[in-house]
């Protein structure tokens, strides 16, 4: 080997970069340990909010410390900051925490660019745009062209009633084409989600998140945010939705509207009452029963609005009024708001208000804590319903505590919102009223002002807040509201404790997976297995390294990839030390063999790693999340592994050959296995194509009848890991959940234990927001109460570090990204078989290669579909359709074309070297030769993977079966069926030139 100078120096340097990238780790975890341990010390369990406060406490500390210097490694000096960036982020599956997928409406964008216009075919192509969406595969704004070109006639997009308004003045003019106008409103709909990922970026920023994620999604408006490690999960979900609408309004005294109630009430006596006798009578197929109350509440419908519906509507509905000469109309039940607001916003009903108070916005108040009771307010509300003061104008927010040590929020106006707030606060000091401080909707405070106009800007907001509601609140306030609503269309939620049984798992298997491949190394190949044992750690120690210095995301699934690589860096070895041994068979002395058998296994190795390389670089390409990271990782890993197995395994070898060292390249045990092996492979290539045919037959089958376990990756839904303090029945929770009054459909699998379940439902797949994943909790916790001995709902959903019962983890896809996922899962396998395809012919210069190196794929991951759609109602582990399936099936086809070309590479080497030979003998020569390869490579992967599926965690096992099951199918194929079918479509070509 030359320039062993240059591989000794790059082996030192990388491996000291590597170990000098890992201290950041080590020295990050070392001092968020550390800030725990402080808050826990400083902050008691007796405390109220101690959970909230702890946090802050770390959260502080760590503020405190950012600029210190905390870590000095004698070639520089680094502070928290710096560690903290320069240490390997890890995933949420192995820290725990948040992941969110968020859909910035297009729609909305839309709206604001037209000034909400009322032009019907504008209105009708946004709605169009929405039922296009449920199947397309483009972006919004793509289906709101597509949908307001078919029904526009003579509109344009540039008339006056649409986007021709006074903030596109100078932009978009009249004599604008449609085509013209689309470039302007494309570059404004990114302008805004450009601003909607500042904003974003920014709140997580302020939340004090360590190494967040955030991303867009390309340009459909999806903005991903990754918060590893956070504590307060719902509480970091609420801040990424909060749209931050902040508004001043003039507020109404309550006493003003005492006598319009009444009205109302006695106007609607009537009105109510024939509403409930028309939807008492029994429809077709309906009976008496259906009350319907329940259309005309939704979900809202109680006892109370049934008693009010009867008698009086409104006036029952009371439950107090506010103090005098206050803003508070009068005291209702939270769930009774969405009737009220029904009954109050009745055109007959409004039409009784006198003409000064026509435009009366009615809004509710926040509920005291542990209260189910609101208040009620009447706005001073004007025609265009905007008010005179927006939170535009907020240039600073700051949560402090008021006299009694309350929790308030502060804010700084600029000069132009300080003047209005100077002029409104003048208006009601003069008048003796009130100004209502509103937050999406949501009346926060209405203090009225004692001391004249407030000059210079300065205002606060006291509305009954938790700490971190202060804190949450003056961090969106500061960073600005969102331009648009924000759904969450994918979420995933994962405990703290989950995260350390993943890491305890993922580490376990690792060790033992890497002690089985060393020992199975020494034991075959004597001191040459521990030659490539050491470029293996060193290998190991790179891939970690490399992944600290490049930021990637550490994940369960990015272990599993390390521990794959682990396994798959041998086959490298393997092919370097059975070459070798062929060479040294041959009666080569020592050191000419080894210089051949590198030199002859080199294009064998580059080949395998290159079309494993290809297949996942795809997976990077269109993979998201932990699939991403997994891989990540196994990219990283060939490198690493090309380079240790070729540069320093030799080095290692040529050093001990060169102090006259003698190697066999196997031991007493290993020495005769698999020499002067001579099979027939092709002879029984008809036996073969039955078997497999008849396997494929019957895959074929069970998936049109049996079909798939999709998860919801591919169908949408949610999906709940619970675990309990026993042992419970999947099927008794399955029928306890599907019941009509919890979630109508549900289906409940035993996850690993048995006291714990994975439980998916579809029950409102289609609706989004905060308050409906709560209501779905709620339901959830409620009907498994008699299984969960006495735990409490904040427990149940708690983020304790040490949980080991309740909602462990959750997970949410929406019906439109799910079927995103399952368009590019299949983009990802058939851009595989094609890449592979184009670089085998390309290699062997025969097409008859690449037809049966797809075939054998085709045949593998038929036969792995099959298995799971054959077995997956029995397995004792979760075998659902997913994208880390995806990612398995793309490892498998990986794998199987890297023992194909191996062979190919060998019969292409026969061929060239005895021509005088028939083909059929270069096939059986080719594969018998390579068969202690082929075993060698797929019993370590095997090895491997059986450790991973024995102690790698639930969440992972059938990942690992769709591999063990590849690697099986994929080492038969590569033997009786890419060969084969290779073989005869050779000869079938040969047979027709000779005719």
């Amino acid at each position: 080997m030359q320039n062993k100078g240059l591989v000794k120096l790059f082996a030192i340097l990388f491996g000291l970069v590597s170990i000098y990238q890992l201290s950041f780790t080590f020295k990050a975890s070392q001092i968020e340990n550390n800030a725990e341990e402080i808050a826990i010390n400083k902050i008691p369990e007796t405390e109220d909010d101690y959970r909230a406060k702890r946090s802050l406490e770390e959260v502080n500390y760590l503020e405190s410390i950012a600029t210190d210097t905390v870590f000095n490694l004698g070639i520089g000096k680094f502070t928290y900051n710096e560690v903290k960036e320069k240490a390997m982020p890890l995933g949420l599956d192995l820290k725990g925490g948040v992941s969110v997928t968020l859909q910035i409406s297009v729609r909305d964008i839309l709206e604001g660019l037209a000034n909400n216009s009322k032009d019907p075919a504008f209105n009708k192509a946004l709605d169009d745009a929405e039922e296009l969406q449920k199947d397309a595969q483009e972006s919004y704004l793509e289906s709101f062209y597509r949908a307001f070109d078919r029904i526009k006639g003579d509109t344009k997009l540039a008339s006056p009633d649409i986007f021709y308004t006074k903030d596109l003045d100078g932009e978009i003019n009249s004599n604008m084409s449609d085509d013209e106008a689309k470039q302007v409103i494309e570059r404004k709909v990114d302008e805004s989600i450009v601003s909607a990922f500042e904003v974003l970026r920014k709140r997580i920023d302020e939340f004090g998140v360590t190494q967040p994620t955030i991303q867009r999604l390309g340009n459909s408006g999806r903005i991903l945010v990754e918060l590893p490690g956070v504590k307060d999960k719902e509480r970091a979900i609420k801040l990424l939705q909060n749209t931050a609408q902040l508004e001043f309004w003039d507020a109404y005294k309550g006493e003003q509207f005492f006598g319009f109630l009444a009205q109302a009430n006695e106007l609607l006596k009537e009105s109510v009452e024939a509403e409930v006798a028309k939807e008492e009578e029994p429809q077709d197929g309906e009976t008496a029963e259906d009350d319907t109350i329940d259309d005309l509440l939704g979900d809202a419908t109680t006892d109370s609005t049934e008693v009010a519906s009867e008698n009086n509507p409104i006036l029952d509905l009371f439950r107090g009024q506010g103090y005098q000469g206050g803003p508070v109309i009068g005291r209702f039940e939270l769930k009774d708001k969405a009737i009220l607001l029904d009954y109050l916003n009745r055109p007959e009903v409004r039409a009784l208000l006198p003409a000064e108070q026509r435009y009366a916005k009615f809004v509710f108040g926040k509920p005291e804590k542990d209260s189910e009771i609101v208040d009620l307010y009447a706005l001073v509300g004007n025609r265009d319903n905007t008010p005179p003061l927006s939170g535009a104008v907020i240039v600073d927010a700051r949560n402090q505590f008021d006299a009694s040590n309350r929790s308030e929020v502060s804010m700084q106006m600029n000069a132009k919102g300080a003047k209005i707030w100077e002029d409104m606060t003048g208006k009601a000091y003069a008048q003796q009223s009130q100004i209502a401080i509103v937050l999406d909707d949501i009346v926060y405070s209405a203090p009225g002002v004692t001391t004249g106009p407030i000059a210079g800007g300065n205002s606060s907001i006291s509305g009954n807040f938790t700490l971190n509601e202060a804190v949450d609140l003056a961090n969106v306030l500061r960073a600005g509201k969102l331009p648009a609503s924000a759904d969450i269309i994918q979420s995933e939620v994962v405990g703290p404790s989950l995260g350390q049984e993943a890491i305890d798992s993922g580490t376990m298997s690792f060790l033992i997976a890497l002690a089985l491949v060393l020992v199975w190394m020494v034991f075959y190949y004597g001191k040459a297995g521990g030659f490539a044992d050491a470029a293996m750690l060193l290998n190991i120690l790179l891939i970690f390294g490399i992944l600290s210095g490049l930021g990637a995301v550490l994940t369960l699934p990015g272990i599993a990839g390390i521990v794959l690589t682990i396994g798959m860096s041998v086959d490298a070895n393997v092919l370097i030390f059975e070459r070798i041994r062929e060479e040294l068979t041959k009666g080569k002395g020592q050191k000419e063999a080894i210089k051949d058998g590198f030199s002859n296994a080199l294009s064998s190795i580059l080949d395998a790693n290159i079309t494993t390389g290809l297949t996942a670089l795809i997976l990077f390409i269109f993979g998201s999340g932990p699939i991403k990271g997994f891989a990540t990782t196994l990219l990283i890993g060939i490198g690493t592994s090309l380079f240790t197995a070729i540069f320093i395994t030799r080095l290692l070898i040529d050093w001990y050959a060169n102090k006259n060292g003698k190697l066999d390249f196997s031991t007493a045990v290993t020495k005769n296995l698999f020499r002067n092996i001579s099979i027939e492979f092709l002879q029984k290539r008809k036996i073969a194509y039955i078997i497999s045919g008849a396997f494929i037959l019957l895959s074929l089958g069970s998936l049109f009848t049996n079909s798939l376990d999709q998860g919801v990756d591919f169908v949408g839904g949610r999906t709940y890991q619970v675990r309990f303090a026993q042992d419970v029945s999947a099927s008794e929770i399955t029928n306890a959940l599907s019941q009509p009054d919890v979630f109508g459909s549900a289906d409940a699998k035993t996850f690993g234990d048995a006291n714990q379940l994975k439980i998916t439902t579809k029950y409102k797949v289609n609706e989004t927001g905060a308050e409906v994943d709560e209501a779905i909790r709620k339901s959830l916790f409620e009907a498994l109460q008699s299984h969960l001995e006495g735990l409490s709902y904040e427990d149940f959903i708690s983020d304790s570090d040490s949980k080991t019962v309740g909602l462990m983890k959750y997970y949410k896809v929406s019906p439109t990204i799910a079927d995103d996922i399952k368009q590019a899962s299949f983009w990802a396998i058939l851009g595989s078989l094609i890449v592979v395809f184009l670089y085998i012919l390309i290699r062997f210069k025969r097409w008859q290669f690449s037809l049966g190196a797809v075939a054998a794929v085709f045949h593998d991951v038929l036969i792995v579909l099959g298995i799971f759609s054959l077995t997956y109602k029995f397995m004792p582990f979760n075998m659902e359709i997913d994208q880390a399936f995806i990612a398995a099936i793309l490892t498998v086809i990986g794998y199987s074309l890297n023992d194909t070309v191996v062979v190919f590479d060998r019969i292409r080497e026969f061929f060239n070297d005895h021509a005088n030979w028939e083909f059929n003998r270069v096939v059986n020569v080719s594969l018998s030769s390579t068969l202690s390869r082929t075993l060698n490579t797929s019993l370590t992967t095997l090895v491997v993977l059986l450790a991973i599926f024995i102690f790698g965690g639930d969440s992972i096992r059938g990942f690992m079966f769709a591999l063990i099951v590849g690697v099986i199918v994929g080492t038969y194929s590569s033997l009786f069926i890419a060969t084969p079918i290779m073989f005869d479509s050779v000869q079938k070509l040969e047979d027709k030139k000779k005719k």
